[in-house]
């Protein structure tokens, strides 16, 4: 196991340190809110990661709720739906370090939180909203945000057709008069990738609402992670949002049990991916490397 060559048995964390340590590293890698806010998160982010008597209090969590929460209403209503669940998240580590149990409130937070989210993640996308299921949301992503750009030569658009997509659905006011209104483009293996990337986030979305917050036994326990685990390596090899995907995989190993080493590895494993996912540009290397551009 690669985890051996760098570590030493004397040398491991307990599993709630190393939960703590990792909510600290997501703070410092995505600093957050305005100049008079985002100082005293990293500040108190770094501390947890250098002292002892840092990242065991519960006041240093719920000061860090207290300004992800001012983060967010600083930016009210934009702020990313994550940083929502990064607050609630600070607020339920500082419950459980006062906890007689810390793991274990820490364990059942995880469990909760995680499901809630999906859980109303698919609401939306069923039952609250018309552009999701119709292919919409994914279609107007695919094409007009930047982000995403490589998602769409990979799918068969040309540079060309992909700017004339974009001023295609370029909004206008009522008066307006376009000389080039340009042409939505969408090609087969395009039209493929829209319709299973609407249909495949509702599936294991809804798997993972079902596997946080329905009780399973303990022979089905290991379905819970690897739902988890399988969502965040494919979504966010193309979603352009790491801290997300840290975020929930930081949680998924709150929720794991003791004695429990290879599906902790999976999970720091899986961590790092993302990591590698957000630093290397592989939609861009494999977009040069096909000659699309």
């Amino acid at each position: 196991m690669w985890t051996s060559r760098f570590t030493t048995p004397a040398s491991d964390p307990d599993a709630a340190s190393i939960v703590l340590r990792l909510t600290a590293v997501i703070l410092l890698l995505r600093p957050m809110g305005p100049w008079w806010v985002a100082p005293f998160i990293l500040g108190l982010a770094g501390l947890v990661l250098v002292l002892p008597r840092a990242i065991s209090a519960p006041g240093t969590w719920y000061t860090l709720a207290f300004l992800v929460t001012v983060r967010i209403l600083e930016d009210w209503p934009l702020a990313d739906n994550h940083i929502y669940l990064l607050a609630y998240w600070c607020l339920a580590l500082g419950l459980a370090l006062g906890a007689p149990d810390c793991i274990e409130v820490m364990r059942r937070s995880g469990t909760v939180l995680i499901g809630l989210t999906f859980l109303f993640a698919v609401i939306w996308k069923v039952g609250l909203s018309s552009e999701f299921l119709d292919g919409r949301f994914f279609r107007v992503t695919f094409l007009t945000d930047p982000r995403f750009e490589n998602v769409a030569l990979l799918a068969g658009l040309t540079p060309d057709q992909l700017e004339a997509s974009r001023i295609y659905m370029q909004p206008l006011n009522e008066i307006a008069d376009v000389l080039d209104p340009g042409e939505l483009h969408e090609p087969p293996a395009f039209a493929i990738l829209v319709r299973f990337s609407t249909w495949a986030t509702v599936l294991i979305e809804s798997l993972c609402a079902i596997a946080f917050l329905v009780p399973l036994g303990k022979r089905f326990l290991l379905c819970r992670h690897v739902v988890l685990l399988t969502f965040c390596v494919a979504t966010y090899a193309l979603a352009p949002v790491a801290g997300f995907g840290w975020l929930l995989l930081t949680m998924g190993l709150a929720t794991v049990g003791e004695g429990q080493r290879k599906l902790k590895v999976a999970y720091l494993s899986v961590w790092i991916l993302l990591l590698m996912y957000d630093e290397i540009p592989w939609t861009q290397l494999l977009v040069d490397r096909l000659g699309l551009i």
